[in-house]
């Protein structure tokens, strides 16, 4: 197989009907996918593996070792999974021991000039607007969307279906199905319109709803708040996945609006 004008390592593993534009430079320990294109300029180094399917903008540069002093250079990896978009200057580093590796799911939308730091882990069916910097050993659950500048903090975590306002910066964890933003962060209410985008009932709505006011409107601190959520609160799927992720907060969750 030939690419033209391409530095294609001859050991790199390229899968059928792969797209590979001029000047891009493709590292030895690669896996790309069947039905990939990788845009001119774009940079895979070792130690990555990309799904199917994908598409990797102009500049971008996709496992490139860790900003993180303690990296010994051991070898460590980054995972796209299929269908997700990388656009221009987007950056994923490659993990070290902490965690092995940084892992980016499918059908995710990293916008143009983000950083995705060493050991994320990201789920599927995420957007990262333009210019948004995820620190080290974050970690974003299915379907969020972090809008245009936002800054993350390590080892920050935010849950499923969220939504976070532009140019925010996020030091602490934002629990599943809310929408955060102002300035200082905090809790601004649910995402309905992500959660009635997919289809989320009336019912379902009304227990996260139910659940979020013992959290952020009845003055209760954290722990009343899930002692009072346990018993009053209709158990669910929502409910229960919402409790195991502030019980295991380890740098907190939010406030609420301030």
């Amino acid at each position: 197989m030939e690419y033209r004008l391409a530095n294609v390592h001859p050991e790199a593993k390229i899968g059928k009907d792969v797209i590979i534009e001029p000047f891009v430079t493709i590292e030895k320990d690669v896996e790309i996918g069947d039905g990939c294109w990788i845009g001119a300029n774009a940079v895979i180094k070792n130690f990555t593996k990309i799904g199917k399917h994908c598409k990797i903008f102009h500049g971008a540069v996709v496992g490139a070792i860790p900003q993180d002093l303690k990296f010994k250079g051991e070898e460590t990896f980054v995972h796209i999974g299929d269908n997700t978009t990388i656009r221009e200057c987007v950056t994923v580093n490659r993990g070290t021991a902490a965690r092995g590796g940084t892992t980016v799911g499918s059908n995710c939308l990293l916008m143009a000039y983000s950083h995705i730091a060493h050991d994320c882990i990201l789920g599927n069916g995420i957007i990262i607007g333009n210019a948004t910097q995820l620190a080290g050993e974050v970690e974003i659950d299915d379907n969020a969307i972090l809008s245009g500048g936002i800054l993350v903090h390590q080892f920050v975590r935010i849950g499923a279906h969220v939504i976070i306002q532009g140019g925010s910066k996020v030091g602490k964890d934002v629990p599943p199905y809310v929408t955060a933003g102002r300035d200082p962060f905090s809790y601004c209410g649910l995402n309905s319109i992500g959660l009635r985008r997919r289809a989320f009932s009336t019912d379902q709505v009304n227990i996260i709803q139910g659940t979020f006011r013992f959290l952020y409107q009845n003055g209760l601190n954290t722990s009343q708040a899930v002692e009072l959520i346990e018993k009053e609160v209709e158990e669910s799927k929502e409910r229960n996945e919402i409790l195991e992720f502030v019980k295991g907060s380890k740098r907190g969750i939010i406030p609420g609006i301030i």
